[in-house]
């Protein structure tokens, strides 16, 4: 084999590896969009439940009138920052403000159902147990839906950082995506333990 013969395998060797990673980058980033389409559908489930849950609790709560538009205003922005981070799964300004308009909401959540323990009538309420027993049911299928969506952010970003790939994604400007956070702080607290 000529020396000319070798170096044109060699070339075609390096081109075919190049169009193999690039394709595999491609692969991942459509396997975060993906990831990314099923918590779009399970937050935009939790969205559409709790106009009808804020409907359920109004004439129980006529002095909670805050909490109520609280919960409000934060499902609003959570549906903002929803459509925002779904039309680019992988612009990581988006996902950090879906998971900050996720955790405003989770909190406001939170107030509405610890206020509702001061009601009896309301938290007797067939129609509040099923709203609430449909949020944690979507809460969780969330919790699973973002367990993936960050795996497969980790395995794009790994890849797109890691050599020889991080040479293909910086010519084709492939862009690291956030991983989605949506925890609230007090799950991360210690509990106190008290003997």
């Amino acid at each position: 084999m000529s020396g000319g013969m070798i170096f044109f395998v060699v070339i075609v060797a390096v081109i075919v590896y190049g169009i193999a990673l690039y394709n595999k980058l491609v692969g991942l980033r459509n396997g975060v969009k993906n990831s990314f389409s099923q918590i779009d559908v399970q937050l935009t489930r939790r969205h559409d439940l709790i106009p009808a849950l804020i409907e359920s609790v109004k004439g129980y709560m006529k002095h909670e009138r805050e909490t109520l538009e609280a919960v409000v205003a934060a499902r609003t922005a959570a549906v903002n920052g929803l459509q925002a981070a779904a039309a680019d799964p992988g612009n990581a300004q988006a996902i950090a403000e879906l998971s900050g308009a996720e955790q405003v909401l989770s909190g406001a959540l939170g107030r509405l159902f610890a206020l509702s323990e001061s009601y009896p009538e309301l938290k007797a309420n067939e129609n509040m147990r099923d709203f609430q027993e449909q949020l944690t049911t979507t809460e969780n299928k969330v919790s699973f839906a973002r367990q993936a969506f960050n795996d497969a952010v980790m395995s794009y970003n790994n890849s797109i950082e890691m050599f020889p790939s991080s040479l293909i994604a910086g010519w084709f400007h492939f862009m690291p995506s956030a991983f989605l956070e949506i925890e609230s702080e007090t799950k991360r607290e210690m509990p106190a333990v008290k003997f």
